[in-house]
């Protein structure tokens, strides 16, 4: 598992822990019900604090994407497709309206926009 740690950026350290396990997770990169590193072992090796990766682990069990064996560790929980699913469609719209500004700021149309959108498609 690698995990990047950018301290320029402006996300927390907890959530930059989250997003690259889930998306590795969401990926296939992490498989179902393999272990992930030790909240000690992890925090160690990105030299940050055990209470950082605890909220990051914590965070993705409460939303069903690992789970924990008392003494054995965390695991990569089973894939619910619609999680998994849900999880795409929020990033979607994410950069949907990120498209959405930066199509504002350069006077495109909707028309345009679906537009190019057909035509990366038909590239595919």
């Amino acid at each position: 598992m690698n995990i990047f740690i950018d301290n320029k950026s402006g996300a927390p350290i907890y959530d930059q822990i989250y997003s690259q396990i889930k998306s590795q997770i969401i990926s296939g990169a992490l498989k179902e019900d393999e272990a992930l590193p030790s909240i000690r072992n992890l925090a160690k090796d990105l030299k940050i604090s055990v209470v950082t990766t605890k909220r990051a682990y914590d965070e993705l069990e409460r939303e069903g994407f690992i789970y924990t064996i008392a003494a054995k560790g965390c695991f990569v929980a089973p894939k619910n497709v619609e999680l998994i699913r849900e999880a795409n469609l929020r990033k979607i719209e994410e950069l949907m309206t990120e498209i959405g500004k930066l199509a504002a700021a350069c006077g495109l149309s909707k028309q345009e926009l679906i537009e190019m959108f057909e035509y990366i498609s038909e590239e595919e």
